[in-house]
């Protein structure tokens, strides 16, 4: 009989209780104790629920203090030299150094966590002697066993994954690597079979990525000795992303199941199955809800692939299984009572994707009549969405249709440009500017929520906005910044903002997803065709410009990343999406030049995370990537500067990508990496404007001068000194007051030195 399975669960909460502790922990307002029994009472709800909901296999050890792949680092004790750890289990101070830094060390580096809006903490190997400072998937098995009775899956994330994503090390140092994690992962796994655990899921998403056939030999041999060394252990070696490479080497590996995501790895997997076969010894993890959409799964359809399935695997090896964690989506619908019948009626939340795994693990053996109501059900739901008025606007689709035939660029190069910008605006060397947004205290946060309930009105609301313009105009011009910008006390979120001003989009009332550490994002539903209604950001700008006679920038997030940290409609290619919010964004960038500002910044941090795992498809994304920034901003005049904003990604690979977008000047993060990205502009020209974040705006500490001077200095070996801006890593919207001015001034300080020093050079 089939089976049903999850290979995670949300870890915030429904009322994002766990996001509350944590930052309640950080503040000094619980102590450790009351923390520690405040998560375990949400870790164990969320068991409870997927016991409730009728799943076979749950998972624990997903459930983590800040990150799954942090939590694996402080497992083998792999802690920094600067954060004085002294072995044995981590204490709690130190972890959450290591994620947010402390008074007197930088962050561990985060980035993407692969293709998802999901950041995870980069472990640093170098010097770092492993051992098992504690066996965590034990002490999760033992609570959900002991509290609950649930017989859990143990989720752990593999050596050959954990070593690809680590970094402080070298290539030639991967196989050392390797052998010094493998006897510890050994213990682990012997103390969980001593305790009589039946299943173990092992993550190993990094076989969905080009692996080399190196790495095929170190899995080989990683699960060869497992094997031999816990004999009596049913380990599901589970992937999901995509579809894996090497399909042939990773279902002989000496394993008792196999995972693969038949959603976003459908074709690829399926093919290699056809093509191969699947072994008869060994289950099958078959991933068929999508554990990073939104959507109803189209039951029918998921059904048919299942019995497909059944034509390599019969059902009592089968697991029916979610495409990867349900990290990656909201935890219920049941809160959603503001939303169209029609929208809401085609949504599941992690709650209800458990529903659907359970009934299409009844229907694999008991077939369509036992399910039959639910079938009918969801082929209503689905069948309403898609004849809904918002989703077939003629005029959009045609218009959009006509723009995106056009080969989109500026009118002249730009180097022209740059001169006519010279001209403009005769900025100093080194200009300093900051990415768009200031602290959004608890006063603004109040303000907003009085307006948004009523009890403001909105004059009484826009004239609050407009003072805090005016303190920060002011305060930026004291500092001794050069580009300002207006610090967007209006915007709740880059992207939710100008969704709620935008036709085509939806919003959640507790539609939150984790995005890092404690910060929870609530992203818009686009549902329908997108479509622009009126200017959405000109009348603060336009202020903020009234106010001073330096420059303001337009603040804009680009459309891309208005898309990939949305959760979009699955009916048309995202490539139409995007360019449907290109043309829309199109016409606010006219807007505002039209209203008179000059400088204007479109930002695109989230474009690398798009980029599919496949190096067949990543050409074809950049381009329809790169293509829509430019709809959205070739329109302008040579002498307005269009700037952009990238952060917290793997950019090497991309550079001429990124320099394809044409925009006068790009900000991109460099700081919380250590100045790694500097390296790429070491081996690839870069010829246009280009700033470098100086500082890591997600740790609470303030950067000495020195630290940003030495990160200059290394920037300006490899960049044009007359193209080389100075600002933030990213936005200053999670900050504090006094931490952001005194980083701030540092930071003009540091640009002085530099000045300073270039002018000695030159002299």
């Amino acid at each position: 009989m089939a089976k049903s399975s999850v290979l995670g669960y949300p870890r915030i909460g429904s009322e994002r209780e766990w996001k509350k502790a944590l930052e309640a922990f950080w503040a000094g307002k619980l102590e450790e104790a009351a923390f520690q029994s405040q998560l375990k009472e949400i870790r164990l709800s969320h068991l409870r629920k997927q016991q409730e909901k009728g799943i076979d296999l749950i998972p624990v050890n997903d459930f983590s203090c800040y990150d799954h792949i942090l939590d694996t680092a402080a497992m083998f004790g792999i802690v920094p030299k600067r954060f004085a750890y002294e072995g044995g289990v981590v204490p709690l101070p130190v972890y959450y150094g290591m994620a947010r830094g402390t008074k007197d060390a930088a962050a561990s580096e985060m980035t993407k966590w692969f293709n998802t809006n999901y950041h995870y903490i980069v472990p640093e190997l170098d010097g770092a002697v492993p051992t098992l400072a504690e066996n965590k998937p034990l002490l999760a098995y033992r609570e959900a066993k002991q509290a609950l009775g649930i017989e859990g899956k143990p989720v752990l994330v593999g050596p050959l994954t954990f070593v690809k994503l680590s970094k402080g090390y070298s290539v030639a140092e991967t196989d050392a690597w390797i052998d010094r994690l493998i006897p510890l992962y050994v213990q682990i796994l012997r103390e969980l079979a001593q305790e009589g655990v039946q299943w173990v899921q092992i993550d190993e998403p990094i076989l969905v990525t080009k692996v080399s056939a190196d790495d095929i030999s170190r899995l080989k041999r990683i699960y060869e000795t497992f094997a031999a060394s816990v004999p009596g252990l049913n380990l599901m070696l589970q992937t999901y992303f995509e579809a894996v490479e090497h399909y042939g080497d990773i279902v002989s590996l000496p394993v008792q199941g196999i995972g693969l995501d038949f959603v976003h790895g459908l074709a690829g997997n399926l093919a290699a199955m056809e093509a191969h076969g699947f072994p008869k010894d060994k289950v099958l993890g078959a991933g068929i809800i999508d554990g990073r959409g939104i959507w109803k799964a189209p039951l029918r359809d998921k059904l048919s692939l299942l019995n497909k399935l059944a034509g390599f695997v019969p059902s009592d090896r089968l697991l029916v299984q979610s495409s990867c964690s349900l990290l990656h989506v909201p935890v219920s619908t049941r809160h959603e009572t503001k939303l169209a019948p029609e929208l809401k009626h085609a949504l599941a939340f992690a709650d209800e994707k458990l529903e659907e795994l359970a009934l299409l693990a009844q229907a694999v053996d008991g077939g369509e009549r036992a399910v039959a109501d639910a079938l009918e059900a969801c082929d209503r739901a689905l069948e309403g969405l898609r004849r809904s008025n918002e989703r077939n606007r003629s005029d959009v689709q045609q218009a959009v249709a006509a723009i995106s035939a056009t080969d989109a660029s500026r009118s002249r190069p730009f180097s022209q440009r740059h001169s006519e910008q010279q001209k403009r605006w005769q900025l100093p060397l080194f200009p300093t500017t900051t990415i768009g947004s200031f602290p959004q205290t608890a006063e603004v946060r109040k303000a907003r929520l009085l307006w948004r309930k009523g009890e403001w009105t909105g004059e009484r609301y826009a004239a609050f906005i407009r003072e805090q313009i005016d303190t920060w105009i002011k305060l930026q011009e004291e500092i001794g910044l050069d580009v300002l910008v207006h610090g967007e006390f209006e915007r709740t979120d880059m992207v939710e903002f100008f969704g709620e001003k935008l036709a085509g989009f939806a919003f959640t009332q507790n539609g939150w997803v984790q995005s890092y550490g404690s910060r929870c994002v609530k992203p818009p539903v686009i549902y329908g065709d997108v479509a622009f209604e009126g200017a959405m950001t000109v009348e603060e700008t336009k202020y903020a410009q009234s106010r001073t006679t330096r420059p303001v920038k337009g603040m804009l997030t680009g459309p891309i990343t208005i898309m990939n940290w949305s959760f979009v409609r699955e009916d048309i290619p995202r490539e139409q999406i995007a360019y449907q919010l290109a043309y829309a964004l199109r016409q606010e960038v006219e807007a505002l030049e039209q209203a008179g500002i000059g400088m204007i910044q479109v930002d695109e941090p989230a474009v690398r995370e798009g980029l599919p795992l496949k190096e067949a498809e990543q050409a074809g994304y950049l381009a329809w990537s790169v293509k829509a920034f430019r709809i959205a901003t070739s329109t302008v005049q040579d002498s307005t500067q269009i700037h952009t904003h990238m952060c917290y990604c793997e950019f090497h690979d991309m550079i001429d990508s990124i320099e394809s977008m044409d925009a006068d000047v790009i900000s991109i993060e460099t700081s919380r990496s250590h100045g790694e990205l500097i390296h790429s502009f070491e081996t690839n020209t870069y010829k246009l404007g280009i700033g470098l974040g100086v500082y890591d705006i997600h740790s609470p500490r303030v950067p000495r001068v020195e630290e940003m001077t030495g990160m200059i200095d290394r920037a300006l070996r490899v960049l044009d000194p007359q193209l080389f801006w100075i600002n933030p890593d990213c936005g200053l919207k999670t900050r504090g007051f006094e931490e952001t001015v005194a980083s701030l001034r540092n930071m003009v300080e540091a640009t002085r030195i530099a000045r300073d020093k270039f002018a000695a050079v030159k002299g």
